[in-house]
């Protein structure tokens, strides 16, 4: 992989990182609700996506409008990679170093949230009380453990997107 590949992709994953970081910090500032918010989570989801669509195109543009399939998922997956990253450590610093008691307050809305998603959509009795047993046993959603494999599921996840990104936007070297 070329090395403007590489840079164009960190660069856009720094910018990724710093946007999904500064709606954390707003969030958690503003209102914890947005957390439990389901197009909270979906606006961040296709934040991410946009900014791995972008590092790939700009990639592909620095390349002269040539790039093949492993170039341009690289410049996808190292962008997001370095974004989810940086979030995920944001997050990690703001509920278990600055503030844990609003970790145990969301933990608590989560479960308020799910609850009553549940119930809106007529889920027995026994489901819900399996969820509310299951989210009341779990200590800390922001530790480190939960962390670390929350990014592996979302890389793993931000992936399957990048494979299509990276056929929708390769293009092949005629001359080659």
């Amino acid at each position: 992989m070329e090395t403007s590949i590489k840079s164009n992709a960190i660069n856009y994953g720094l910018y990724l990182g710093g946007m999904l970081s500064l709606l954390t910090v707003f969030a958690y500032s503003v209102n914890l609700d947005l957390f439990t918010k389901w197009w909270y989570g979906v606006a961040l989801m296709v934040l991410v996506i946009i900014f791995g669509v972008i590092s790939a195109m700009t990639s592909k543009k620095l390349l002269g409008g040539i790039i093949n399939f492993k170039g341009a998922f690289s410049a996808y997956f190292i962008a997001i990679a370095i974004g989810i990253v940086i979030s995920s450590v944001v997050s990690y610093v703001i509920f278990n170093v600055i503030d844990p008691d609003a970790a145990k307050l969301l933990q608590e809305k989560i479960l308020d949230s799910q609850v009553a998603m549940m119930r809106g959509f007529g889920a027995p009795e026994d489901a819900i009380a399996d969820v509310v047993e299951q989210i009341e046993k779990e200590e800390n959603m922001f530790a480190l453990s939960k962390v670390v494999q929350s990014i592996a599921f979302q890389l793993i996840g931000f992936s399957v997107v990048g494979l299509i990104v990276a056929l929708v936007v390769k293009k092949e070297d005629p001359q080659a």
